[in-house]
C-alpha cells in the first residue's frame, strides 16, 4: 500500500497484506449467503426445495409449468453420457462460437493490459511512484463500482445494449487516449503535462468503467445463461480455459507489443473494439429474462443467422420421445422397457 513506506517500526508490510484479507472475508460472507438455484437443487434431487426457491424467485405460486420444465430438462441432462462430445454437434454450435468468441473478445478489449500495467503505464504518463499507485487504487475502484451499475441494469436494459454501448465508449477513449500519447509523448520523453496527463487518467477510468458493467461480468454471464443442461458443464469449462489461454496470451505479449507500436497499442485494441461490437450487433441475441429451458425455442429459432443450425427433425424426434416417456410414466408404464 502506499503509506507501507511512510510507517516506521518494520510493520506497515504486515497492515497492507492484513488487509487484503478483508475481500476473502467478504466472499467468504457472501457465499454462505448465497442460495442454491432451483436447477441446482433439482439435479441433486431435491425437488421441494427446488419448487420452494423457484416459488420465492418468481414470487408467485403459479410456478408448476416451469418446475416441470425444469424436472425435464434435468432428466435429458442426466442422460447425456458424454457431454463434450455433445457440445459440438451442430445444434449446440452456437452457444459455442459466442462463448468463445466472448472470452477471447474480453481479453481483446485491452483491460488486462491495462489493469496489470497501470502503475508503469502512469509512471510513463509523468506521475511520481506514488501517484501511479493512487491511479491503479482508482481504476480498481471504478472497476468495482460499474460492475455494481451492471448488476441492478443489466436485467433492465438487456445485455446486448451494455455490450454496445461500452463498446462506443471504449473505443472513444482508447482513440483519444491514442491520439494525445502520440502528439504529446516523445521517444525521449516519459513527461506528460499535467492536464494532458489526468486527461489520460480520466479516459483510462472511463474505458474501466464501461469494460466493468459489459464485457467484463457478461463474457461470464451470457454463456452460463446459454447453454442448455446436457452441455453446461462442458460450456462452462471450456469458456474458462479459453479465457485463461488469452489471458496468458495478452499478458506475456503486451510488453512487447508496447516497446513496438508505443501508441498505437491503444489503436490496436480499439479495433478490436470495433470488431467485438460489430459481432455483438449481428451475432449476440439478447437472452434477459429468458429461461434456459427456453432458449432454444425463444432465442436461438428466432434468431436470423442462428435459426439455421436449429435442425428441427432433430428436435422434434427429442420433443417426441420426451413425451413419450411422460405419457408412460403418467401411465405408470416406461416405453422403452420394451426395448
Amino acid at each position: 500500500m502506499l503509506w507501507n513506506d511512510r510507517i516506521t517500526g518494520g510493520w506497515g508490510w504486515r497492515l497492507s497484506l492484513g488487509l487484503a484479507g478483508i475481500p476473502a472475508l467478504l466472499l467468504t460472507v457472501g457465499a454462505l449467503l448465497v442460495v442454491d438455484s432451483p436447477n441446482s437443487l433439482i439435479e441433486r434431487g431435491r425437488l421441494d426445495e427446488g419448487k420452494a426457491v423457484l416459488r420465492k424467485i418468481r414470487g408467485t405460486d403459479k410456478i408448476e409449468p416451469e418446475f416441470l420444465e425444469l424436472v425435464e430438462a434435468s432428466r435429458i441432462a442426466k442422460e447425456v453420457k458424454h457431454p463434450f462430445r455433445n457440445l459440438l454437434k451442430r445444434r449446440n454450435r452456437p452457444q459455442l462460437v459466442i462463448a468463445v468468441a466472448l472470452q477471447i473478445f474480453q481479453q481483446f478489449t485491452g483491460i488486462n493490459a491495462i489493469m496489470f500495467y497501470a502503475p508503469v503505464l502512469f509512471n510513463t504518463l509523468g506521475f511520481g511512484n506514488d501517484a501511479s499507485l493512487y491511479s491503479a487504487v482508482i481504476t480498481g475502484a471504478v472497476n468495482v463500482l460499474s460492475t455494481v451499475v451492471s448488476i441492478y441494469s443489466v436485467d433492465k436494459v438487456g445485455r446486448r445494449v451494455l455490450l454496445l454501448e461500452a463498446g462506443v465508449q471504449m473505443f472513444i477513449s482508447q482513440v483519444i487516449i491514442a491520439i494525445i500519447l502520440a502528439f504529446k509523448v516523445k521517444d525521449h520523453s516519459d513527461d506528460l503535462h499535467k492536464g494532458f496527463a489526468i486527461l489520460v487518467v480520466v479516459l483510462i477510468c472511463t474505458f474501466v468503467s464501461a469494460f466493468a458493467w459489459s464485457w467484463g461480468p457478461l463474457g461470464w454471464l451470457i454463456p452460463s445463461e446459454t447453454f442448455p443442461l446436457e452441455t453446461r458443464s462442458a460450456g462452462q469449462s471450456v469458456t474458462v480455459s479459453v479465457n485463461l489461454l488469452f489471458t496468458f496470451v495478452i499478458a506475456q505479449a503486451f510488453l512487447s507489443m508496447l516497446c513496438h507500436f508505443k501508441y498505437g497499442i491503444f489503436l490496436f485494441f480499439s479495433g478490436w473494439v470495433v470488431i467485438m461490437s460489430i459481432f455483438t450487433l449481428f451475432l449476440i441475441p439478447e437472452t434477459k429474462n429468458i429461461p434456459i429451458e427456453e432458449m432454444t425455442e425463444r432465442v436461438w429459432k428466432q434468431h436470423w443467422f442462428w435459426k439455421r443450425f436449429m435442425d428441427d427433425d432433430e428436435v422434434a424426434a427429442v420433443t417426441n420421445g420426451d413425451i413419450a416417456k411422460k405419457n408412460g410414466h403418467a401411465n405408470g408404464f416406461d416405453p422403452t422397457s420394451r426395448l
